[in-house]
């Protein structure tokens, strides 16, 4: 399907968290947390050396390849443009749940996805507490892999009635006016949780252990690898809108559901939007 193996890349991610990631946990130095757009939008060292040598890896194996990282794309902003249009680009999330690990939870992920001609078709969420990987390529279903290289298949849970729905949503991005509305609706359903950390919040979905997920803001290295992951495990993935979610998109919103029919159910009951 594309010239990038996704074990391969899997195995950057691992290298780049065990290099730059997890000798800096509950190390971080005074200094080297600082605040981007606002004081729950963080950057650390951590973030910036890692995303730095998952990118020289990935020109040193696939030269020619577009990396988009989010903190080249906040030191470049023009370079989330070429995105769409790139022959082959991988996007990379190099500290997914930053706010977790500067505050030393052990709650974060490593994320990439590969983008061939404007479409994804392949996905990586790497944990490296658990030292392990939740993977999917287009079109051959989502896995979870251990490091002794065991694999399990991912299938989302069984639907739900909305009162015993389990449901994973970032509220931070909501739409201030419509906000009080959405929180009052979340009461329609079993339990509500946020992770703060996208990685974790689809990798629960796609194991089964939650019946959806609800994001409003939509950064490529955020969404495109759990979108594509969570697809493949049996999920049905759409925007607010009903379109599907493309490499292209920055706004409109992305639920996830079990199903058509329950996401229609959440979409009208509860993510008013």
């Amino acid at each position: 399907m594309t010239m990038i193996d996704v074990t391969a890349l899997a195995g950057i991610l691992r290298d780049a968290a065990k290099a730059e990631i997890l000798p800096r946990f509950r190390r971080l130095e005074p200094g080297t947390v600082k605040i981007k757009s606002n004081p729950t939008d963080l950057v650390t060292e951590a973030d910036t050396e890692a995303e730095w040598a998952i990118k020289r890896e990935v020109e040193r194996r696939w030269p020619g390849t577009l990396v988009v990282g989010e903190e080249s794309v906040a030191a470049e902003p023009a370079l989330l443009g070429r995105l769409a249009d790139a022959e082959v680009a991988i996007t990379v999330d190099p500290v997914d749940g930053t706010a977790n690990f500067a505050a030393g939870l052990p709650l974060f992920a490593v994320m990439a996805a590969i983008v061939v001609r404007g479409e994804t078709v392949g996905g990586i969420i790497y944990d490296p507490m658990g030292d392990d990987w939740m993977l999917a390529e287009r079109g051959a279903g989502a896995w979870h892999r251990r490091p002794d290289g065991a694999e399990e298949r991912l299938r989302v849970r069984e639907p739900a009635s909305l009162e015993d729905m389990i449901a994973h949503v970032s509220i931070a991005f909501l739409p201030p006016e419509r906000k009080p509305e959405i929180l009052a609706n979340l009461a329609k359903l079993r339990i509500s949780a946020n992770y703060r950390v996208a990685g974790h919040d689809y990798r629960t979905f796609a194991s089964g252990h939650a019946h959806c997920v609800m994001f409003n803001k939509l950064m490529p290295w955020d969404h495109l690898p759990g979108a594509l992951i969570c697809e493949e495990a049996g999920g049905y993935v759409r925007k607010f809108d009903g379109s599907p979610y493309r490499p292209a998109d920055l706004s409109g919103g992305l639920l996830l559901a079990t199903d058509p029919e329950s996401w229609s159910l959440l979409r009208r009951e509860v993510f008013t939007l």
